[in-house]
């Protein structure tokens, strides 16, 4: 389990990472390098924990400015943090139920921040790599013992788990002396030197029960006690000194019994002159060079002071078990011999059980390797055979087989052991069902698998409430989670096995995006981006692409903090098929923003209007998303830039077409969605000379077809305001209108007429000129298809339910549309049905065989060829085998050429364009003979309707075969009424000149 946190460390720089942690014996942690870590980055907000810290510190290790261990430190650091601010801000400070919830939220701040530290400890730090430079020869049993640990996998993991646990003590009593202003170990120098039995037997005392002498050995001599004052009081020192040790502060323990006058004690903790006897490195650096160990090990042997050591704290601790002495006193000298038995008795907690038992057990270890030194051995067994049972024989030259009995065989029978409440105390067995508990075991055996099965368990929003923005009970654990996730799979990058590597991917993405949906919830929208970055491709752009959609009405604000957060952590544009690109996420949401949505409508459908009136302003809104400017310090951020624009510029485009093709009722009010998007266009579109080439064709032909739709809707909200302004004063009585009412109406027409010429009468290229050439081959067969999806409406503008008989109706009557010839020699095939997605809506699919001028070769006619034709009597509302006067409401068309399996080649533009030509052109021509008969009857010329008139009867404009046959009779009628508004003036005229 430590080969990957070993390589990892180097390619981290391992060395500088272990340096940055000391070992948990001395619990002093360097600082790290300050990337984006600074003590003033977190700020407590109400006592919640800095989201934006955690976030921070995961950019850095993602973006390779600070190595994931140090990442992993900065976590627990954070937690330890928050946790503190929280106290501070609780204590005394706040009622009493609220002071409560504070403490217990500190409380789990720690238990996460413990849980950091054990995930360093075990796959952050790398195994400790011992030099040959720190061993000085003769080899002692120390030197021996540094080297069996490092090099074995289950001593190596009982040493992190001692270190963890110790680091954990020892940061907790750092905690109480800042706090409270405590410490231990605040006595008197020479309390321990029993001063009241010093003074007792100074009086001559007989009673038997009392020491005679004041020497350490006496109680245990003489079977005696001492004063009940001087037993407290040394069992006060002792539980000090338990309490250090459990901390690994094994020379502070020491200093204590010397300056409570007990230098003997002392002895007994440091037996070698001091020597720190713990297998590690940090130990071995500590005890330096030092011979004192080497000279007792020449004169005895190696390992043979040692045994005795052990043996006697044995004896110790079980003779004090006899004479029902101090339990401190008995677990110290139980805890250096491993007599587990002795010392879990006073472990009331479960960090201090499991402390026991790891540090038992290493030591165990270590004593097994180390009796191999023995000139022989109780029955000539190997140490393979050492743990499989153990001796009946006493006295040290035995040792350890006395305590072999107590220690669990592997690291399943240790947690097993915590979970028995025979073996330790109940609360150390009820304390292994909390969460952060169970977390730590996992994390212990290795079981990454049960792991990420479990906190998924814990996280999982019920199958019934799976809402985007619900606000999750446990934030603190979900971040937890995600956190945990993305280190895991950093540690086990290289080498992982197939069912973890799934489930790493699988359950990892699960709990990734459930926090990235909290963040989402609490408006965080800033931090999303680092974490939906590390989803797999599918999921990350499904949940951008929800996001977005979400976000759609919020301000210019909050859709910007999630654009940066898309397109700073994606790339945007992606070679790999695994990984979710920023293009991928912007196109899905430009065509999702165009699909039918699900519609619920009034009982009596009476809002069905309202309704598409906000999906066509929801549809233009999504350009937004392409018109922010993305940060400069993003890779090729004006290539980027460029292509957004262009971007937006070619969906601009698609729906002015359709946009089009629903304002076509000559009604004052204006169009909400093409206006819309002029709006959001005209502030980017101002860099378009420094973002985009207009060399690229294409790019050219969208400019083009953009400078032409923007001409149209200027003229469109130019004539709906002079239609508003005529309506107003046809309000009124002639008589009662003023002269600025009336100049106002035909400043109105005439600025319509104007407009209407600039964009009838190009001198470059016709409007929306819509000639293309085909880019396949008549040798390849080849279909053309429209569809569109669109709302029946009756004359008054009203919705038509769509039913199976109206549907069957207007398929008649759209292949009526066309001549026989047509529909044989074509193919065409006309398909109508309700929409499944919103029943006020249906479905329209025209397909036919391309043909010379119409899907091959070139499109002269500008006219969007057969298709368009027959869709165009649809939306126009002149289908003669239909009921009058109904017309089709476009809400999204689509063009396309396709193979015979109808699997689609390219799309065909020019039908689209075709057909809003074969729409537009010949409505705003009758708009603007409706302004000129206005015109005409304030008094003014008109050579504005003359020029109408000569314009559609023009062979070289081919503006006539666009005008359908209603079109064309209204357009007569305007013509006679203009002929008659000439005779008139005429008429006036000669009158006037007589």
């Amino acid at each position: 389990m430590f080969s990957s946190a070993k390589r990892r460390a180097s390619l981290d720089g391992g060395s500088a990472s272990d340096a940055a942690y000391s070992s948990g014996r001395q619990a002093a942690r360097q600082t790290l390098k300050p990337v984006k870590m600074e003590d003033d980055m977190y700020v407590p907000h109400e006592g919640e924990t800095s989201f934006t810290m955690f976030a921070s510190l995961l950019d850095s290790a993602i973006q390779g400015l600070m190595p994931f261990p140090d990442v992993i430190l900065q976590f627990e650091r954070t937690c330890r943090n928050a946790s503190d601010s929280i106290r501070s801000a609780a204590t005394g400070k706040l009622r009493v139920v609220e002071d409560k919830l504070m403490q217990q939220k500190a409380q789990l701040l720690l238990d996460e921040a413990a849980s950091w530290s054990l995930l360093w400890c075990l796959y952050g730090k790398g195994n400790e790599d011992l030099s040959e430079e720190l061993f000085v020869p003769p080899t002692t049993s120390h030197q021996e013992a540094c080297r069996f640990v490092a090099v074995d996998l289950t001593a190596q993991l009982c040493l992190r788990i001692v270190l963890w646990l110790e680091g954990l003590a020892s940061e907790a009593l750092d905690l109480e002396k800042k706090v409270r202003g405590s410490h231990v170990g605040s006595y008197l120098p020479s309390s321990g030197v029993w001063h009241r039995t010093q003074r007792y037997l100074k009086r001559n005392n007989n009673d038997s029960t009392i020491v005679k002498h004041v020497d350490f050995d006496a109680p245990t001599r003489e079977g005696a006690q001492l004063l009940p004052d001087d037993k407290k009081q040394d069992e006060l020192l002792l539980e000090d000194i338990w309490t250090l040790l459990r901390a690994g502060r094994l020379e502070e323990a020491s200093e204590l019994c010397r300056s409570a006058g007990q230098a003997w004690r002392a002895a007994t903790l440091c037996p070698f002159g001091g020597i720190d006897m713990f297998p590690s490195l940090d130990a071995l650096l500590r005890n330096g060079k030092s011979r004192t160990l080497q000279a007792i090990e020449l004169e005895s042997g190696i390992g043979r002071q040692w045994r005795l050591w052990k043996w006697a704290s044995y004896c110790a601790s079980e003779k004090i078990a006899e004479q029902d002495g101090g339990c401190y006193e008995m677990a110290v000298y139980a805890l250096q011999c491993s007599n587990l038995k002795r010392v879990l008795p006073i472990c009331m907690d479960w960090e201090s059980a499991c402390w026991a038992m790891a540090r038992s057990w290493l030591d165990v270890q270590v004593d097994l390797v180390l009796s191999q030194y023995q000139t022989s051995r109780p029955d000539g067994r190997q140490l393979d055979d050492d743990m499989n049972g153990a001796q009946n024989s006493v006295g040290p030259e035995s040792w350890p087989y006395h305590v072999l009995d107590q220690q669990p065989r592997n690291i399943t029978a240790l947690l097993q052991n915590l979970h028995s409440s025979d073996f330790v105390h109940e609360n150390v067995s009820r304390a292994c069902r909390e969460q952060h508990r169970q977390i730590e075991m996992n994390l212990m055996s290795g079981d990454i698998a049960h792991l990420l099965d479990l906190l998924w368990s814990w996280l999982s929003p019920a199958e019934e409430d799976q809402n985007t923005a619900r606000p999750l009970d446990d934030p603190e654990m979900i971040r937890f989670g995600a956190h945990v996730v993305l280190v895991l799979r950093y540690i086990f990058s290289d080498e992982i096995e197939d069912e973890l590597e799934e489930k790493l991917v699988t359950v990892g993405d699960l709990i990734i995006n459930l926090y990235v949906r909290y963040l989402f919830s609490e408006d965080q929208e800033e931090l999303v981006g680092v974490y939906a970055s590390q989803l797999q491709r599918d999921l990350c752009i499904n949940l951008f692409v929800e996001m977005m959609e979400l976000r759609l009405n919020s301000s210019l604000h909050t859709m910007y903090k999630l654009f940066l957060s898309a397109v700073e952590y994606l790339p945007f544009s992606s070679g790999d098929a695994s990984k979710a690109s920023f293009e991928e996420i912007i196109e899905r949401v430009l065509s999702r923003s165009r699909q039918t949505k699900p519609s619920k409508y009034d009982e009596d459908f009476s809002d069905v209007a309202h309704q598409h009136h906000l999906q066509s302003l929801q549809k233009a809104m999504v350009i937004q998303w392409l018109c922010f400017t993305p940060p400069p310090s993003i890779p090729d951020f004006q290539m980027i830039t460029g292509k957004l624009l262009i971007r937006a510029l070619m969906h601009s485009n698609t729906l002015f077409r359709e946009f089009s093709l629903i304002s076509m009722r000559r009604v004052p009010e204006l169009p909400a969605g093409p206006h819309k998007l002029l709006a959001i266009l005209a502030e980017p579109l101002k860099q378009k000379e420094n973002l985009i080439s207009p060399e690229d064709q294409e790019v050219s032909d969208n400019l083009q077809e953009f400078e032409d739709w923007h001409e149209y809707y200027s003229l469109d909200a130019t004539y709906r305001n002079w239609l508003k302004v005529e309506m107003q004063n046809a309000a009124v009585s002639p008589d009662m209108l003023s002269a600025e009412e009336n100049d106002q109406a035909v400043a109105a027409a005439k600025e319509t007429l104007e407009l209407a010429f600039l964009l009838l009468k190009k001198d470059e290229r016709p409007w929306l000129d819509a000639v293309e050439s085909s880019p396949f081959e008549p040798s390849q067969p080849i279909f053309l298809e429209l569809h569109a999806c669109a709302m029946l409406c009756l004359p008054s503008g009203e919705c038509m339910l769509p039913d199976a008989t109206s549907c069957t109706a207007l398929t008649s009557a759209l292949y009526s549309t066309a001549n026989e010839e047509d529909v044989l020699h074509r193919q065409l095939k006309v398909d109508v049905q309700v929409s499944s997605r919103d029943p006020c809506c249906i479905e329209v699919a025209l397909r036919c065989l391309a043909a010379e001028g119409d899907g091959y070769g070139l499109h002269e006619a500008s006219d969007g060829g057969l298709l368009a034709a027959i869709m165009a009597a649809g939306f126009k509302g002149e289908l003669s085998r239909f009921q009058p006067g109904v017309s089709m409401a476009i809400s999204r068309l689509d063009a396309w050429y396709s193979d015979g399996n109808g699997s689609v080649e390219s799309t065909a533009a020019y039908i689209i364009r075709g057909l809003c030509r074969r729409c537009c052109l010949p409505e705003t021509i009758l708009r603007s003979m409706q302004a000129c008969i206005s015109l005409s009857a304030a008094g003014n010329s008109l050579d504005d309707c003359d020029k109408l008139i000569e314009l559609v009867g023009s062979s070289e404009s081919g503006m006539l075969h666009l005008f359908s046959q209603q079109q064309l009779q209204e357009f007569l009628i305007f013509e006679r009424e203009c002929l008659i508004s000439k005779m008139e003036l005429e008429e006036e005229q000669l009158s006037s000149d007589s």
